[in-house]
Order: structure tokens, then C-alpha cells, then sequence
């Protein structure tokens, strides 16, 4: 892959710069552990002080900024990733395992994002409205908030950033970007592409841990807003400090998908469909397929399908032109996963195919693996396990599958398998879920269309899409009456 010994820094102010101290993080590559890629440092306060600093500084300028020449920056920045997208995508596989086509298809949406939110910056954010004096001139127009915070993961280490901060900045807004630690690397690389692109002090990057530097941005008085994609208790713990500051707040906070398959399915094609949704990327995604729900007359002869699916893929590491699957982030990733395999066989569902047992010993490798007779309460089908874990549930007819969906606090994503339309409308009216699917896998979503969830998955606002102007953007309402 021709990936090189790294060294990160943070970007402050459009230099790159190391926290004193000269304390840093080594990364691994986790398809073969005894290869280490590079190192970042762990900032902290001080360097997140610095950062908020430096984007209060640029915000001015880059507000001022008509919107099409926001846009040109937007599309300089785009022309500059594409450039450089097969670097960046050997770089995503090697740090974060992601299998290298995948890595190829973030990038390549990554340089998307930028281009339509280039083009956004061109549309008019306002309408205008009537008086009722008739005189005056009277309409609304959106400012940005100011200076805005994003905390990403590390799965979707060039898109989760780019349509976050895409918006952001095409909206006039200033951003300071706390990365996932296990995507430092990544994060470096992407950030000395936007710098070449932006202004300095439109965009920083703090490199650090989530207890120290995390902390400190969501803490900062100087953020106007945070968009944050992660876990569910560290979200709403956040959601609720910062409505106690009158902080704007945006989360993705998880998903336990389901997939419901009726018995008038094409069972070979959902089987494909389900096992891509739950087992590419070893199941690293907040809209994986976690469970699928099979309407009893075909229970049997759908199970054995995906657990004979299951069985034929093998981990690969994600430099492999043929990788499916790769190996989980980390070593704690993998023994979380071999945690859950181990409580849902002691909780008396069964294992058909896979389990812990298939871990290769130079990488954090863990085969896919079906589980089937799962209680509707058990932590297989409960809990989000971010692994290549599948549950099978059993329902006695369309509507009971709806219900089993439902029987969960998240509601992100959903897909349905049937033929037929009447089914199928049913289900759009029954299911609790922000992205809802006929007949297609529950991961993904096109960078046009709004992202998001119901219930515990999510704060309720949306990301990506046109959607993503009423998080960046305030609504200002303008009256001018004449003078007399």
C-alpha cells in the first residue's frame, strides 16, 4: 500500500503544530498489529483553547465572504481531495481496517460532499413574506452560529468529517474538529488538504483522546454549536451540559437495525442484501444490519442461507483487493465483540455460524456470525455490538415483525424484504426509524439525502442533504419600513 511511518499534528490557525510535552500515541495497523503507521499527539485544553482562538479570529473574514466565493474554496478543497484520493484511501485502510474499495468509496463521496455544499453556497437561505403594513420590506435570512465543534468517529474517517464541516463552512461558519483517536492519521492527512484549500483558522484540527481534548471543546465557551457522532450515554451527557449553556446541540448516537424479510421475499437476494448490510466492514457502521426478522414460513430456509453466506466469507486484511470483511479497529473492539458472542450463547440463543474461535493471530480479525433463536429482549438484539454480529428473530406474520422491529430505544435505520407494495406501505406506516428501506440494506444513505434517527438514535436533527442548513444556520427575521 505504500503507506509510510506518519507523524500527526494539530492544525491551529493553518499551521501544524505538537502539544508541549511531546506526549503521543502510537497507530497500528489493525490488519497486521506489528505494523505500527505512525503516532499523534494527545492534546488537551490548552490546545483546544488555541483552536477555538484561531477559528473566533477567522470567522470575521470567512463570514464576510460572499457565498459563491465560500464555494470556490468548497470546490478547491474537493479538487484537491480527489487528487489525492488513493493516498487517503490506503491510509483509511491501513489505520482504520476499512476494506480498501470501501476506503475508495468514502473518499470519493468525501469529494461529493464538498461539491454539493459548494453549490449550496449559491442557493438563497431565506424567503420573502408580506407585511401587513404593505410598505415595509419584510423577509427572513439565515447567519451562521459562529464557531462550531465536531467530534467524529473513526469508521467513517474522511465522509463523517466532510458533511459535518462541508455545511459548516459553506454556511459561513468556522470549525475546530476533535477526531476519533484511532483515526489520527487519517485526520492529519485530510487536514493538511482542506488547509491548502481554506483560509487559515477556518478549519482546525485538536488531535487527542475523547476524556481530554473532547471534553475540554464540548466545555468551551467559545462553540456556538457541536455536532457529535458517537456513543449514545457520552452524546446525551453532553446534550443535556450544553442545553444548560444554550449551546446548539446535533447527535448520531447509534442503531440496532433491523432488516424484516416476509415470506414472499426473494430469499437468495435478501440474503446478499442482509449480509452486506451486517457483515462488510466487519459491521463497523451505525446503520449495520444487527438483526433480521423472518416471518415464520420461511424462518428455516432464510436462516440457513445467511448462516451458509456467513461461513464462505473470510476476513481479509483491508489492503486485499478482495477484502469483504477486514478486521476490527482495535484489540478492546474485538474483545467487546467475543464478550457479546459469549453472553448471547450463555443467554441460550444459538450459534449457527462463526463466533470468536476464527480471530487470525496478526490482526484483530473476528469471523461474521450468526446467531438464531434470539429472545426479543436479549442483549443480541438490544444492544449495539459495532461487529459482524447478526441476530435471527422469528415472527408469525408482517405485523409482528413490525413490532419486533420496534422493540428497540434506537430507530435508525430499517429494511424490509417483500414483493408486495400493500406490505410495504404498511411497514412505512408502522416502523420507527429515521431512514427506512424496501428491498435494500439498511447501511448508507446518499450525501443529498437528510441523515438521521428516531428515538434514542439521535438528537432529531439531520444531517447531510438541504437538511443541513437548519443546524449550521440561524433563522434572522428582517423588517425595513420605510422612513416615513
Amino acid at each position: 500500500m505504500g503507506v509510510l511511518h506518519r507523524h500527526a499534528s494539530n492544525l491551529i490557525g493553518g499551521a501544524f503544530a505538537d502539544p508541549p510535552g511531546g506526549v503521543r500515541r502510537t497507530r497500528e495497523n489493525p490488519s497486521r498489529t506489528r505494523e505500527i503507521l505512525g503516532d499523534a499527539p494527545q492534546s488537551g485544553a490548552s490546545e483546544v483553547d488555541a483552536a477555538v482562538a484561531a477559528a473566533s479570529a477567522a470567522l470575521g473574514g470567512w463570514r464576510a465572504l460572499a457565498g459563491p466565493a465560500r464555494g470556490r474554496h468548497l470546490q478547491a478543497a474537493a479538487d484537491a481531495l480527489g487528487a489525492s484520493a488513493n493516498e487517503l484511501a490506503d491510509l483509511v485502510a491501513a489505520e482504520v481496517g476499512k476494506p480498501v474499495a470501501e476506503a475508495r468509496g468514502e473518499v470519493a463521496r468525501g469529494v461529493a460532499l464538498l461539491r454539493y455544499y459548494a453549490a449550496e453556497t449559491e442557493r438563497s437561505q431565506g424567503e420573502s413574506l408580506r407585511h401587513p403594513d404593505g410598505r415595509s420590506l419584510f423577509f427572513t435570512r439565515r447567519v451562521p452560529l459562529g464557531v462550531v465543534a465536531l467530534i467524529t468517529p473513526w469508521n467513517f474517517p474522511v465522509a463523517i468529517p466532510l458533511w459535518k464541516g462541508a455545511p459548516a463552512l459553506a454556511f459561513g461558519n468556522a470549525v475546530v474538529w476533535k477526531p476519533a483517536q484511532w483515526a489520527s492519521l487519517v485526520a492529519h492527512r485530510l487536514s493538511e488538504i482542506l488547509a491548502a484549500a481554506l483560509p487559515p483558522g477556518v478549519w482546525n484540527t485538536v488531535l487527542g483522546s475523547g476524556s481530554a481534548a473532547g471534553t475540554a471543546l464540548a466545555a468551551h465557551p467559545g462553540i456556538a454549536g457541536l455536532s457529535f457522532t458517537g456513543s449514545e450515554v457520552l452524546g446525551r451527557r453532553m446534550a443535556a451540559e450544553l442545553a444548560g449553556r444554550g449551546v446548539k446541540f446535533q447527535g448520531e448516537l447509534g442503531g440496532k437495525n433491523p432488516a424484516i424479510v416476509l415470506a414472499d421475499a426473494d430469499l437468495d437476494r435478501a440474503a446478499e442484501i442482509v449480509c452486506s448490510g451486517a457483515f462488510r466492514f466487519a459491521g463497523q457502521k451505525c446503520t449495520a444490519t444487527s438483526r433480521v426478522i423472518v416471518e415464520a414460513p420461511v424462518l428455516e430456509a432464510f436462516t440457513e442461507r445467511i448462516a451458509d453466506r456467513a461461513r464462505s466469507l473470510r476476513p481479509l486484511p483491508a489492503d486485499s483487493p478482495d477484502c469483504y470483511i477486514g478486521p476490527v479497529v482495535s484489540a478492546s473492539q474485538a474483545e467487546a465483540i467475543a464478550a457479546a458472542i459469549a453472553l448471547g450463547r450463555s443467554a441460550g440463543a444459538r450459534l449457527v455460524a462463526g463466533g470468536p474461535d476464527a480471530a487470525a493471530p496478526d490482526g484483530y480479525f473476528v469471523a461474521p456470525t450468526v446467531f438464531d433463536r434470539v429472545e426479543p429482549d436479549a442483549a443480541l438484539a438490544q444492544e449495539e455490538i459495532f461487529g459482524p454480529v447478526l441476530a435471527v428473530q422469528a415472527a408469525r406474520d408482517p405485523a409482528e415483525a413490525v413490532r419486533l422491529a420496534n422493540r428497540t430505544r434506537y430507530g435508525l435505520s430499517a429494511a424490509l424484504f417483500t414483493r408486495s407494495l400493500d406490505r410495504a406501505l404498511a411497514y412505512l406506516d408502522g416502523i420507527e426509524a429515521g431512514m427506512v428501506r424496501v428491498n435494500a440494506e439498511t447501511a448508507g444513505v446518499d450525501y443529498m439525502a437528510p441523515f438521521g434517527g428516531m428515538k434514542a438514535s439521535s438528537s432529531h436533527s439531520r444531517e447531510q442533504g438541504r437538511a443541513a442548513v437548519e443546524f449550521y444556520t440561524e433563522v434572522q427575521t428582517v423588517t425595513i419600513s420605510p422612513s416615513r
